[in-house]
């Protein structure tokens, strides 16, 4: 079992806070959807770890690509530009992110 690196939690960091931005979504809905114990951005990046340290970053940006579909359902039928656009660029990391584990 083994926990991201400060470094990538870093980068991790800096990830959620623009894809919360190009959602529209806020901290609050991360930890809702991450059934997370506070809004602030170490305790959601201690959730996503743990989910890290459980499996492994496919299930990390799994959980992650699950929130993300979970929101555009609930934004109704075709979601914003904006959310269907950070929605494919999430499919597309899981994507890369699984070549890298097959090569």
């Amino acid at each position: 079992m083994s926990s991201l690196t400060a470094d990538q939690l870093d980068d991790l960091q800096n990830f959620l806070k623009d894809w919360l931005r190009h959602t529209g979504r806020s901290q609050s809905d991360l930890r809702r959807a991450l059934q997370a114990s506070s809004i602030r951005m170490p305790v959601l990046l201690e959730a996503l770890d743990r989910t890290y340290s459980g499996g492994d970053l496919v299930d990390l940006v799994s959980q992650l690509c699950g929130i993300e579909d979970r929101w555009q359902r609930e934004d109704g039928p075709g979601g914003t530009p904006e959310t269907a656009d950070s929605l494919g660029q999430l499919d597309l990391l899981l994507q890369e992110i699984r070549q890298d584990q097959q090569a």
